[in-house]
């Protein structure tokens, strides 16, 4: 059994697929569970049915999540292991909760045409656009994790999905703590 920093074990792996918007978590994440009978957790979802925010934010269009109720609320099921937690950001995890850091990438012609599809206009796409230009959450999440379990994956097409699903399928069966 995987033995996190603190020292539990825990039967199955838990992973965190992460990106900017509209990179393909929630798909990615979600046909993932499905294959593998992990629990799929969205963070977005969570914070809205759980009221795990301190209000809204009127630029942005979306919930200011509370991290430590998220966090707070998460730790019980983290330490089970089994789950696949879906959130564009990553940084304010606990570094033990995670075998596998998944960061998606779209490149940002596909990127534009999916956020304005979303209705996403002005300052939150331009900054999602930056976002995935500069490899922000990339970049976050090599700084919050240790190296050797972030992984960067192409997220363009159905067929980059369903090579990830597949991918990440098999890493998931053959993991040894």
């Amino acid at each position: 059994m995987a033995r996190g920093n603190n020292g539990t074990r825990r039967p199955k792996p838990n992973l965190l697929i992460t990106g900017t918007p509209g990179t393909g978590k929630s798909t990615t994440a979600s046909a993932l569970a499905e294959a593998t009978n992990l629990r799929y957790i969205c963070v977005g979802d969570l914070v809205k049915e759980k009221n795990l925010h301190d209000g809204w934010d009127n630029e942005f269009g979306c919930h200011i999540i509370n991290e430590d109720l998220v966090c707070d609320e998460l730790e019980d099921v983290m330490v089970e292991g089994g789950n696949i937690v879906d959130y564009h950001g990553c940084d304010f995890f606990p570094q033990r909760w995670f075998d596998r850091v998944v960061v998606l990438r779209t490149e940002n012609s596909i990127l534009y045409d999916r956020l304005t599809h979303r209705g996403y206009s002005g300052t939150k796409l331009s900054n999602n656009l930056e976002c995935e230009l500069y490899q922000i959450l990339l970049e976050e999440a090599c700084d919050s994790y240790e190296e050797e379990i972030v992984t960067a994956l192409q997220s363009n097409k159905i067929e980059d999905i369903s090579n990830n699903v597949e991918s990440l399928t098999e890493w998931i069966r053959t993991w040894r703590p």
